[in-house]
């Protein structure tokens, strides 16, 4: 019996313009791919479409190859810091919308809140005695002043309370973290 000869398939050969448009790219964007030419007919290149395949695979594994190993703890991790950026800018963008909402206030508004309070009760509680005095008249004098002096070292805790506000602030957050 005889044997079958086939034939080995014929290369096909396209001109530069005519392959840029089958891959849908322009002329300048082929010439820095760097493929090179099968065959050169007067002015013309002629390049074969698995010469261009054979291109492309080799610049993705040189670029897939050229990615940072994972291995190197020098190297930061760029989807890692890519991850951390987006949480804090949305950690962030949350605090601005609660501030919005009046849901959280700064410690130094707390700070100013707090003395403006304390500065609006240091009056009353120094006239405290002197008012319970006027509506009851009975009331001797030793009782009056162990009364004063208890309003005074509350009006002293009022007074200091926002210089304590972040000390009050760091033992909140140790009791509860």
């Amino acid at each position: 019996m005889a044997k079958i000869q086939t034939k080995a398939p014929e290369v096909v050969l396209l001109n530069k313009r005519d392959l840029c448009s089958s891959l849908g790219i322009s002329t300048q964007a082929f010439d820095k791919w760097g493929v090179p030419f099968r065959e050169k007919r007067g002015r013309e290149c002629l390049y074969a479409m698995a010469d261009v395949v054979a291109n492309r695979v080799g610049h993705a594994e040189r670029k897939a190859s050229t990615v940072m190993p994972d291995d190197d703890p020098d190297k930061p991790n760029i989807d890692y810091e890519r991850y951390r950026l987006t949480k804090a800018q949305a950690d962030g963008q949350e605090l601005k919308n609660e501030k919005e909402r009046k849901e959280v206030v700064e410690t130094a508004f707390a700070t100013f809140l707090l003395g403006k309070i304390a500065v609006q009760i240091g009056p009353i509680l120094d006239q405290a005695p002197l008012s319970v005095k006027r509506q009851h008249p009975e009331i001797d004098e030793f009782q009056l002043e162990s009364m004063r002096a208890e309003i005074i070292k509350a009006g002293n805790i009022a007074v200091n309370i926002g210089d304590r506000i972040e000390d009050y602030l760091d033992e909140y957050l140790r009791s509860t973290g």
